[in-house]
């Protein structure tokens, strides 16, 4: 006899994948010419936290490699949207902040999927949308804390 909990697993991990998949092409779709969801993910990162981060802080916040992490902080770095400035102290390391221009790129990228998520919500209804919202902050968090024994999968954040 199969574990019904087996079932149940599958069914969520399949609607999460799902999920996550057609969010990717429709706000992809939506965000300014030329900036990739992983851009758009780190600027508003950079956008709302405060202070300036190092290329390992940030690939492991997202969970890449610190390679893919490079190769997203190089496209944004030539775009303008950040600034790279040795560490001081150690010249082996590195600092991030964002940079106006970063600023100004996450805000409009903010305001063109923003009609798409909005539309998502009021067609769902916000009151399923705050009951949802727990239950999938419990998934992250468990996902996250089982990650911290494992090296960080490519989940995508580099482009190829």
């Amino acid at each position: 006899m199969s574990d019904p909990n087996e079932n149940l697993s599958v069914a969520l991990f399949g609607e999460i994948f799902m999920a996550e998949q057609l969010a990717r092409i429709r706000l992809g779709r939506a965000l300014p010419k030329g900036m990739e969801i992983s851009h758009f993910s780190l600027l508003n990162h950079l956008a709302r936290t405060s202070g300036e981060r190092s290329p390992a802080q940030l690939a492991k916040t997202f969970h890449v490699t610190r390679g893919a992490m490079s190769n997203t902080l190089s496209k944004l770095e030539r775009a303008g949207h950040i600034h790279v400035r040795p560490d001081w102290d150690d010249a082996r390391r590195k600092f991030v902040s964002i940079s106006p221009a970063g600023r100004n790129a996450c805000e409009s990228a903010i305001q063109a999927v923003a009609p798409i998520v909005a539309d998502v919500v009021e067609a769902i209804g916000a009151d399923k949308v705050r009951a949802a919202l727990p239950v999938l902050r419990a998934v992250r968090v468990r996902l996250d804390a089982d990650d911290m024994v494992s090296s960080p999968p490519d989940t995508g954040l580099a482009e190829k």
